[in-house]
């Protein structure tokens, strides 16, 4: 009779265990199957932006390059009499040299020009072929000329020889004249390989797949097809039913978002993540399904049902005591450590700002109600930054501000290993005087939201700015010190690269004679004489500098290198002049170096060594006059 009750309380007690280890191992897998759902949306969420960031740097610099090299005037003037001299070698030479200098200078896979008038296509080995509308290889070519389309992206066959008609990327700008008619065609080409390498890397580490598709639906570039292949993602993957939806997404700043079922009647489905790509007017597919989740899972619960229910609801009673004993120990911590954290900080800057960088939001209720529009709502940030450049920045600061807090910006800066981001501008007050502020941002990755953060503290710097302008400015002339004027060009050149500026340097004629004849009194004169001439015929526009005691420069915008050989010639005019100091008068005049940029150099070193090689040269001719140094080889 004992033994039958021993035996009912021990079956009892086991039904109870069976039950409860059933029911928490039941909730255990759902929970945890809708967790891993969330982490594969955020998975694909962030390796789809990974990967839109990483291809638009991509494709950034040979869509300039070629737009660059469709707009020289230099090269549509030679294409213009290509048909009077195409057979010419030395026409041919030429032509290959100039494609040759942009393939070696970028390392591009392919580097060409056709022209409008004759067909030939040439490549940076010379003519290649001649293209003709009987051929369907060049379709693309004769597309793009009907076309009111300035440039296109293919994906073709490289059929230039020694290519081994690799599949690359081309990019396919229009040259024309003045008159607005196309002169031929001009491009670059990467090859294919490198971009699947890209995408390969990605999918080997998340899980997912990778595809840019084009608004046909075809698959340009993935790691299983290419362009040239003609596939369709939709019937490759089977997801005719999103074709529409995806296909019409084209906010270039957001991603749509979906599950869909991966077949009729499966218990698989797929997350979608596409973004628009509008450099490429291409879609970035990233997919991942739960097939392997599910099978993953399944297994564990199997392997789990073999422990024994008991030690599994022991060791879950003691894990959960630790960890909640633990967890309220490290909160409590943490919330002393953010107390003194805020109390330290709130000390040193004016306002310390959060942003959820991947949410695209603000964080906290001072952050939202700083970055709040006209009527109080909420800004996402990239609206609320570019609110606060308009309203608040100086304008020369603006472009400066939004590119260093840029979202994609920040995250390029993340994934390279920079957690620090700083920005010196000048912001307005509320009664409308402008001082100057420091932006110190920390970038950090939140495992809580899985979500790139930034801390913002802002500073206000206008005494200690000030008192630093003033030592970087030479006391006589009002004009930058050389080290100052290093800096501001480096500064100019930094935030705007491809811009076309002139660099010039001033040197006073035979100055140790005035110096000598009438006293160093005489020669400030001659010096404030000099220095005034330059300030009224810059205006303002260009940015002056003192780099000796008788050398200045000056760094100023260029609409074309005719303006700039227009300003040199008509200040080596008003340079020559008389100084005079009551009874001292001497004949004054300037050597002058010009130097363009980019064609010159992207820094203040190779800007200055090219117009100082111009200064050179004009001395050599016998002073009073001016040199132009273009970067093409000589003076």
């Amino acid at each position: 009779m004992k033994n039958k009750h021993l035996l009912k309380i021990n079956l009892i007690i086991a039904i109870i265990l069976v039950i409860g280890f059933v029911l928490t191992a039941v909730l255990s897998y759902r929970a945890n199957y809708r967790t891993s759902l969330d982490k594969m949306e955020q998975i694909s969420t962030l390796t789809a932006e990974g990967i839109y960031y990483r291809l638009t740097t991509k494709f950034t610099k040979p869509v300039n390059i070629s737009l660059t090299m469709a707009h020289d005037s230099l090269l549509a003037s030679h294409l213009s009499g290509e048909p009077r001299h195409g057979d010419d070698p030395a026409y041919i030479e030429t032509t290959r040299a100039y494609l040759e200098t942009y393939q070696k200078k970028y390392d591009f896979d392919s580097v060409f020009l056709v022209s409008a008038a004759t067909g030939r296509y040439y490549s940076f080995r010379g003519v290649d072929r001649v293209l003709t509308e009987k051929n369907p290889e060049n379709a693309w070519y004769f597309r793009l000329l009907d076309s009111p389309r300035d440039y296109t992206l293919e994906v073709d066959n490289d059929e230039v020889q020694g290519a081994d008609n690799a599949i690359t990327v081309f990019v396919n700008c229009k040259i024309k004249d003045a008159a607005g008619r196309v002169l031929g065609v001009v491009g670059v080409g990467i090859r294919i390989d490198s971009l699947q390498e890209l995408l390969r890397s990605y999918e080997e580490k998340y899980h997912v797949t990778a595809s840019l598709v084009s608004k046909n639906g075809t698959m340009e570039i993935s790691t299983a097809h290419t362009g040239y292949e003609g596939k369709d993602w939709f019937t490759v993957y089977r997801q005719e039913d999103i074709r529409e939806k995806v296909l019409g997404w084209n906010a270039d700043s957001m991603s749509l978002k979906l599950w869909t079922p991966t077949a009729p009647r499966s218990r698989e489905k797929s997350f979608i993540v596409t973004r628009f790509i509008p450099e490429l007017s291409w879609n970035l597919i990233v997919a991942q399904n739960t097939g392997l989740l599910i099978r993953k899972m399944q297994t564990q619960l199997y392997q789990t049902c073999a422990i024994l229910v008991a030690v599994i609801l022991i060791v879950l009673l003691v894990i959960t005591t630790v960890i909640r004993k633990f967890n309220r120990q490290i909160t409590q911590l943490m919330e002393e450590r953010q107390q003194f954290f805020t109390r330290a900080t709130e000390q040193q800057y004016d306002n310390i700002w959060e942003f959820n960088i991947t949410e695209n939001c603000a964080e906290g209720t001072r952050t939202e109600e700083s970055f709040a529009a006209r009527d109080g709502r909420p800004l996402p940030y990239d609206q609320g930054i570019a609110l606060m450049a308009e309203t608040r920045v100086k304008k020369e600061f603006r472009r400066g501000y939004l590119e260093t807090f840029a979202p994609r910006n920040i995250i390029r800066a993340y994934e390279a290993g920079n957690s620090h981001l700083r920005y010196d501008f000048m912001t307005r007050r509320n009664d409308g005087q402008y001082y100057w502020m420091r932006v110190d941002a920390h970038i950090f990755y939140s495992a809580e939201d899985a979500s790139i953060h930034m801390l913002a503290y802002r500073k206000n710097i206008d005494a200690e700015k000030k008192q630093e302008l003033r030592a970087a400015t030479d006391e006589m002339t009002g004009f930058y010190t050389k080290k100052a004027t290093e800096r501001a060009i480096g500064r100019l050149l930094s935030e705007k690269p491809d811009g076309a500026y002139a660099f010039f340097i001033f040197d006073i004629d035979n100055f140790k004679q005035a110096n000598d004849r009438f006293g160093h009194a005489f020669g400030d004169v001659c010096i404030r004489t000099f220095t005034g001439i330059l300030k009224r015929h810059f205006r303002g526009k260009g940015l002056l500098g003192r780099i000796g005691g008788d050398e200045f420069a000056a760094f100023i915008p260029i609409p074309d290198r005719e303006w700039a050989e227009a300003t040199a010639k008509n200040l080596s005019a008003a340079l020559c002049v008389e100084c005079a100091d009551g009874t001292a008068r001497w004949r004054m005049s300037a050597s002058i170096g010009v130097a363009l940029a980019p064609q010159c150099g992207t820094d203040f070193a190779g800007l200055y060594q090219s117009a100082d090689a111009a200064l050179y040269q004009t001395k050599k001719r016998g002073k009073n006059g001016f040199t132009m140094n273009d970067g093409h080889g000589g003076v």
